[in-house]
């Protein structure tokens, strides 16, 4: 068995920080019951500020071997701490692009534990769309259309966040498009909130996008893509 001394710091401390209360609010924000989308997820009660100063503090002595072990972990909090710690060794990487490969090799081997929306948007544009910045795109689109899990799916569409931030946009409209009758209302808000930030960039293709799509796309999707849009076009739409 392990003990102490051969378990990760970062679980030891993350463990350390439990609270029933707040897990217990947590776990019926994050859906955890019975039929509901993170149906039996753990939470230790753990809120996002606790676990990014947890992080700051203890990333570089966490390895790759550390991280095999906490991304894996029942708990919820302990899931996210892994890969912000992922996140940190590969911004700290740009000149080693091995160490960005394995940690996007990491990432994509770990999709199933990447398995609710916060674990999701707060990792994979920082990971997968800055990696993706400069190459093929591929593996999005195998996400988009072939992926396992509704979350490898919310992966794909995310992770284009990073490329609008540089004005890359075509891969938001194409991801959008293949995922436009996806039956899962957590897919329509991610699509729906891409379409929105990409609205940002070029309002005009956003508008003719949607002129062509608005009468069947989901109505989440939809209102969503509109938020930022003149009220007139808005309610046309």
């Amino acid at each position: 068995m392990n003990d102490r001394f051969d378990t990760p710091l970062l679980l030891c401390e993350m463990l350390s920080l439990r609270n029933e209360e707040e897990a217990r609010g947590l776990m019926r924000f994050f859906k955890t019951g019975k039929g509901q989308y993170g149906e039996g997820d753990q939470f230790l009660g753990i809120r996002v500020p606790a676990t990014r100063e947890m992080v700051k503090r203890l990333w570089r002595e966490t390895t790759m071997q550390d991280l095999e072990q906490c991304i894996v972990s029942p708990w919820h909090e302990v899931r996210l701490a892994a890969l912000l710690v992922l996140i940190q060794h590969f911004k700290h990487s740009k000149k080693h692009p091995g160490k960005q490969r394995e940690c996007i090799d990491f990432y994509l081997r770990h999709t199933d534990c990447i398995n609710n929306w916060d674990l999701v948007d707060l990792s994979c544009y920082e990971l997968l769309g800055t990696w993706l910045l400069d190459k093929e795109r591929t593996v999005l689109y195998d996400l988009a259309r072939n992926g396992k899990t509704i979350w490898e799916q919310r992966i794909s569409i995310v992770s284009t966040m990073q490329f609008l931030r540089h004005g890359q946009l075509d891969d938001t409209y194409a991801i959008a498009d293949i995922l436009l009758s996806h039956p899962h209302d957590l897919i329509h808000k991610a699509v729906g909130w891409l379409l929105r930030e990409a609205g940002k960039r070029d309002e005009q293709r956003l508008i003719d996008w949607l002129n062509k799509r608005h009468s069947t796309m989901p109505r989440t999707m939809l209102r969503y893509a509109v938020e930022r849009l003149p009220e007139d076009i808005r309610r046309h739409l």
